[in-house]
């Protein structure tokens, strides 16, 4: 436990931002799963539908500091080149 007004706070604080990060991480991934749920059961039309949606989530994350630029852009890369292999 912390011995410090300070450090108190600073746990207060750490865990309203850890539920925040969880709650915004976990819209992201829920987007994402659905996307491949989506190209999985071979509906690629509501998928790329679901596209622009999936990145804007992704992008809002990682604006709010939830995730890093480049694990952004990796989810993003990959999503768009599924969609593109499940048009074969």
């Amino acid at each position: 436990m912390a011995n410090h007004d300070s450090a108190v706070k600073q746990h207060r604080q750490d865990e309203k931002k850890r539920m925040i990060n969880r709650i915004n991480r976990a819209k992201m991934k829920n987007k994402i799963k659905t996307l491949k749920r989506k190209v999985a059961a071979g509906q690629r039309d509501e998928a790329a539908k679901l596209l622009p949606e999936a990145i804007a989530i992704i992008d809002s994350t990682i604006r709010k500091g939830t995730i890093h630029k480049n694990t952004g852009a990796r989810y993003k890369s990959r999503l768009v080149a599924l969609l593109k292999t499940s048009a074969k």
